[in-house]
């Protein structure tokens, strides 16, 4: 496990997008609900529970979720109040917690090691939860363990809406009997691959020679076996607004050129939204930076729902630099910065009826990925070098 004894504490709001809408619509409550957009093209974000019930799942086309739930309400994602929630969430978490970490944007893990002196891990985890579920109104389930990975698979047990706490000498007991398929990290494909050497169990994974799961897997597979016999040594990475990526330019020549430089702003956003969809994150603040010819410096910043598409992210960057740039003085430096990251996937923040949207970006990314980032880009801006944080 760890060198020393930890407790770490892992918090999942349950069915997070339709706990937000049964908020505002309680009509929607004990019905079976799908958040997602309105054409058979386009894929389930979330599901209720009852939903579940009939086969429906995240990710799932919206044409097969029709046919399995004829009876389903489907509403239409708002990731401007689920941001809205999921602040209010981490903003309890972090009055409270010694350490905590936003692991997405319904998930985070807290590092409690030593609270059990004082007050009792797990009493002091359920008047939290208790605190969460009363200010909110949102259901939320947690898992308490020793690591990151038990206190995952503790979380995916005790839900809905409950609570589950693993001691260590009780982590492989109760580790052994569930599904592979409950390891974090094991996807469709590899779930397939175990499945078909006869691997159904935990259990039967952790007596596997690590060697021989390394041999089938790659590295990743020794990762996977330590899982599996309870090892994860992942700290919880301590959460900070000031997390970002940013880029920015200063120009050979100061400039008043506002063409060039609103176009420069496409350029950017376009470089650091690849960036973003790479590293599998989301923004939910945007700042502009400019340096004037004498070296004052000033910044502006709008919060803005989760997202890591530069369609979005472009309107706001030229808004802010009309606002900020009031002092009609030759420009010596731009800059672009998003903050506030959390993991997360593109997909997470479209709901329109928009399925080929997400194609061209998936479409442009791989291309950008094989050939380099430049060989796809907008028609407009400068080609320019741009300085990345």
């Amino acid at each position: 496990m760890f060198a020393t004894p930890h407790t770490i504490v892992h918090f999942d709001l349950d069915t997070f997008f339709v706990a937000v809408e049964r908020l505002t619509n309680s009509k929607l409550i004990g019905k079976p609900v799908i958040v997602g957009g309105f054409s058979d093209r386009s894929v389930v974000s979330s599901c209720s529970y009852e939903a579940r019930h009939y086969g429906v799942h995240s990710a799932m086309p919206m044409k097969m979720a029709r046919i399995l739930c004829p009876d389903a309400i489907i509403v239409r994602g708002d990731m401007e109040q689920y941001t809205k929630y999921s602040n209010m969430v981490t903003s309890i978490i972090a009055e409270k917690a010694p350490v905590y970490e936003k692991a997405s944007i319904d998930e985070h893990y807290l590092d409690i090691t030593g609270m059990d002196r004082f007050f009792g891990s797990m009493k002091w985890t359920h008047e939290l939860r208790q605190s969460i579920i009363s200010e909110t109104g949102l259901p939320i389930s947690f898992g308490l363990s020793v690591n990151k990975t038990v206190c995952k698979i503790a979380t995916g047990e005790a839900k809905p809406n409950g609570e589950l706490e693993i001691s260590s000498d009780r982590v492989l007991p109760f580790l052994g009997p569930l599904s592979i398929s409950k390891i974090p990290g094991i996807g469709d494909k590899t779930f397939r691959l175990l499945r078909s050497m006869g691997i159904a169990t935990i259990d039967t994974l952790s007596h596997i020679p690590p060697e021989m799961v390394e041999k089938v897997l790659g590295q990743n597979g020794l990762v996977i076996w330590k899982k599996a016999n309870g090892i994860d040594p992942t700290p919880v990475i301590p959460y900070s607004e000031r997390k970002s990526i940013s880029t920015e330019t200063t120009f050979d020549q100061d400039s008043i050129d506002i063409h060039m430089i609103n176009d420069l702003l496409v350029r950017m956003v376009e470089k650091i939204c690849f960036t973003l969809r790479k590293k599998q994150k989301l923004t939910s603040c945007v700042t502009v930076k400019i340096r004037y010819s004498n070296f004052d410096t000033h910044t502006m910043q709008m919060r803005i729902p989760y997202t890591s598409f530069d369609h979005v992210i472009i309107p706001i960057a030229k808004e802010l630099f009309r606002k900020v740039y009031q002092r009609r003085m030759l420009i010596r430096l731009v800059g672009v910065k998003l903050s506030h990251l959390i993991t997360g996937t593109q997909q997470i923040d479209l709901f329109d009826d928009t399925p080929e949207l997400i194609n061209l970006y998936q479409a442009v990314d791989r291309m950008r990925l094989r050939y380099g980032r430049k060989s796809v880009v907008r028609a407009v801006g400068v080609d320019v070098e741009e300085e990345e944080d």
